[in-house]
């Protein structure tokens, strides 16, 4: 009769065994060949060092935690035991940390420092971030995208632009000038209005005369303002002029603390680390940024960045759904073999494993095209056209890949001890916030008919690849008919989904990824069925579960 193990007590019923360990500390840049391709492609490896320092950091500390951010919640202090009011927002020591390692890494900073490579390394980083804690890239997001709009007012910038550019987390509630960094967020949304924010109803009101940098006073509600412990906050009023942008500090001049009255913070479905709150202006100081009656104008500056990030966090969920996925299938047997080599589990992972390739690869061409545009023009209309075609498709995508990769590690996939629950709530939020989708898709039509150029800029780049990529003449000419149908609104959906293939499918084509090929005869073809791991059979599916295992 053999002998217990020394772990189990003559009692226990069974043995635990078949159970995967822990994916543990590993290094989520070194163990990406996909995303190493694409910095050098995109023109970043000279910061190859610094994301391999920040990719080993994220590994082995990022997981626990954004665990405690996120179960140990914001909370809203509206009064002192004094009954003063306050309107702070409390966080756990997890968050800071989070906070701090973002920013003094240069998420929100090193795009601005206008070197080579710059933006495509500080959009690695945050992929890298966000693919174990999702909710601190919020108020980093809107740091980062708020300089370009506040660029609009000179004197303004010359003022924000250090404090953003100095790279530190400072959390202290006091004036902005006396603090290491700052943080900012945006006050935009209004219960009537929602993504209609030319519906708002805050009034601005001049104080010593109309025009941008001027004093103004705002009176009126924000049905969302995100990260409300910022030391500042874009914001949208009215003004005789009509709709103009301002930037709302936590402090007034003379170093009073300036109203902004926190009502309640949003109980959400995920996102649930970060503070998002509704709140008034009573009475609140501000100034214009940029000329009055031109706040949309001025406050897309910072959308356009903050909708490219949405594309690059869900590009980062997916790469770590998929890695949880892998790892765990690669350990767990069933039906006498080993998850990953099962036929039909190998297709399926190998089909999250293009999905997450095709939009971590979109995501940062685009940031190089951002980077790019300065200097040509070609670059600077794909980014216009092309960024709500990413943002709509990549996060879309999300959704139904994290749920898939949750199925792949069955009931683990849905227990809360897992990561994979965190990553599936916060998915739909980059396809609402900054635009849902429909909003995404209307955006892609204003451009056509406001720029042809832009459509024709990005056709030019994809159809000389129709030869080497089967079904990519008639996926672009299908995206091209229904742009410029009579009922174009009706079938924008249809037309940026194809134009979204289409770009991943020529990234992909590019490289020396498996998943090249693969890609082109799943999505472009009329094969893949409307599920994942559906892939046709002559698709290598070991050399893409390969390519995207992680590498403790």
């Amino acid at each position: 009769m053999p002998r217990p193990s020394p772990n189990r007590s003559p009692s226990d019923t069974h043995r635990v065994d078949n159970q995967p360990e822990p994916l543990g500390h590993y290094n989520a840049y070194l163990s990406d060949p996909a995303l190493i391709d694409a910095v050098q492609r995109e023109g970043a490896s000279g910061h190859s060092a610094r994301l391999e320092t920040y990719g080993d950091i994220a590994g082995e500390r990022f997981e626990s935690l954004g665990e405690l951010a996120n179960e140990h919640l914001p909370t809203l202090k509206t009064h002192d035991r004094y009954g003063h009011r306050i309107d702070q927002v409390e966080f756990h020591p997890a968050y800071h940390e989070l906070m701090k390692l973002g920013l003094n890494h240069g998420l929100a900073s090193l795009t601005w420092n206008g070197q080579p490579g710059d933006r495509v390394a500080r959009s690695v980083l945050m992929y890298l971030h966000n693919q174990f804690e999702a909710g601190t890239m919020c108020p980093i997001t809107m740091t980062h995208a708020a300089l370009p709009a506040l660029r609009e007012q000179p004197e303004l910038a010359a003022e924000w632009a250090p404090r953003i550019l100095a790279g530190a987390y400072d959390p202290r509630f006091v004036p902005a000038e006396e603090k290491h960094g700052v943080t900012l967020g945006m006050a935009m949304t209004e219960k009537q209005g929602g993504s209609d924010v030319r519906a708002n109803t805050t009034r601005a009101r001049p104080l010593d005369g109309p025009g941008g940098g001027q004093a103004y006073e705002l009176v009126g509600h924000k049905w969302f303002c995100s990260a409300p412990m910022s030391d500042a906050f874009l914001s949208l009023a009215q003004t005789d002029e009509g709709l103009s942008c301002f930037l709302v500090p936590r402090f007034r001049p003379d170093g009073s603390v300036n109203p902004i009255r926190i009502q309640r913070l949003k109980h959400k479905l995920g996102n649930r680390s970060n503070a998002s709150s509704e709140i008034e202006y009573p009475g609140t100081w501000a100034r214009c940024v940029g000329e009055p009656g031109r706040g949309v104008p001025t406050i897309i500056r910072m959308v356009a960045e903050t909708r490219l990030d949405c594309a690059i966090g869900s590009a980062a969920l997916m790469r770590q759904a998929v890695a949880q996925a892998i790892d765990h299938c690669r350990q767990r047997s069933a039906f006498g073999a080993r998850l990953s080599e099962q036929p039909l589990m190998k297709n399926v992972l190998a089909d999250l494993a293009i999905e997450s390739e095709a939009a971590m690869r979109l995501a940062l061409h685009l940031a190089g095209r951002f980077e790019r545009s300065d200097s040509d023009e070609a670059s600077e209309r794909i980014a216009r056209i092309a960024t709500p075609i990413a943002k709509y498709w990549i996060c879309k995508r999300a959704v139904h890949v994290i749920n898939e990769a949750q199925e792949c590690m069955g009931g683990a996939g849905y227990v809360e001890e897992f990561i994979l629950p965190r990553l599936y709530r916060e998915a739909p939020v980059n396809a609402i916030w900054e635009g849902s989708g429909n909003v995404q898709c209307l955006d892609v039509l204003r451009a056509v008919q406001r720029d042809p150029a832009c459509l024709d800029a990005l056709l030019a780049w994809l159809q000389p690849h129709a030869s080497a990529l089967s079904g990519l003449e008639r996926c672009l000419d299908d995206s091209r008919r229904a742009l410029l149908d009579g009922d174009a609104p009706g079938l924008a959906r249809r037309a940026v989904e194809g134009l979204a293939l289409a770009m991943q499918a020529v990234l992909l084509e590019g490289s020396e990824s498996p998943a090249s090929e693969a890609f082109a005869q799943s999505r472009l073809d009329s094969s893949h069925g409307m599920m994942l791991g559906t892939l046709p059979r002559q698709a290598d599916l070991t050399a893409l579960i390969e390519r995207a295992a992680p590498r403790p």
